[in-house]
């Protein structure tokens, strides 16, 4: 356990062993598990054309996880600088081995295309011109909660125009997020265990080292200041009774859960 004392003798600090990179990794490794074992379903020959369209973060996993195995990957996004989470520790070891385009033209040249760009992404008439194999698309909504995302929402409308022998659909939630995306998932995580751990008796507050990384990485188009700021210990929590941090992280984790639909 890391731990310091605080204010005063009988005052500790405890500081989760986790870290925020390691949250985005579990909750991404949920969805790429789930997408790689439902294609392992189908004996695909290692060799067929797998396009992953959309980056962030869903699509960089399963790119990394796919490339254990699969041979011939193109990472697709309209943002080139997403290219470089390839070359880091998010959604797994940095890999050399898919390539990577900003031509929106080459999602049709898949055998199998895995759509990751949730509200706003590839829309219903770029679908329809999809003829393949596999077509795989990502639920960008949680729980259904919330009205005005699910009527946002057209990932069926997408489904349904695609021609294509398997499709699915990757449905994640369990902790009560309005969207399935890894940062509302992590925001969630961490708003949730905030409240668990003031509820224990003793705490005095506490707090998680959460920045607003939508900036940092559209905008200010930082990757590496990304890394670096989610190389931190998750939770910091003052209270004169310490208590596991982590065990309770993986405790909430544990219930988010990806399924292929």
């Amino acid at each position: 356990m890391n731990i310091d004392t605080g204010i005063t003798s009988e005052v500790f600090t405890i500081k989760s062993e986790t870290k925020l990179i390691d949250i985005f990794n579990r909750i991404i490794d949920k969805k790429s598990k789930a997408v790689f074992d439902y294609i392992e379903s189908l004996n695909f020959d290692e060799n067929k054309r797998i396009i992953v369209i959309g980056t962030y973060f869903t699509g960089v996993g399963i790119v990394k996880r796919l490339a254990e195995k699969y041979k011939n990957i193109l990472l697709i996004d309209i943002y080139p600088h997403l290219e470089e989470l390839l070359d880091t520790e998010l959604g797994g070891k940095p890999i050399n081995n898919v390539d990577f385009s900003t031509d929106l033209n080459l999602i049709y040249s898949g055998d199998i295309v895995i759509d990751t760009t949730g509200f706003g992404g590839i829309n219903v008439e770029q679908s329809s011109k999809l003829d393949v194999e596999t077509f795989i698309i990502e639920d960008p909504v949680a729980e259904d909660n919330d009205e005005l995302l699910a009527k946002k929402n057209n990932i069926h409308e997408r489904l349904d125009v695609v021609k294509a022998k398997n499709k699915a659909i990757i449905k994640t939630k369990g902790i009560d997020t309005k969207t399935s995306g890894t940062m509302t998932l992590t925001i969630g995580a961490l708003t949730n265990l905030l409240n668990r751990f003031l509820e224990k008796e003793g705490v005095l507050y506490c707090a998680c080292e959460m920045g607003f990384y939508e900036e940092i990485i559209f905008k200010q188009k930082d990757i590496d200041k990304f890394i670096e700021q989610s190389n931190v210990n998750a939770f910091k929590v003052s209270t004169i009774n310490p208590f596991d941090l982590d065990e309770l992280i993986a405790e909430e984790i544990n219930k988010i859960a990806t399924e292929m639909i």
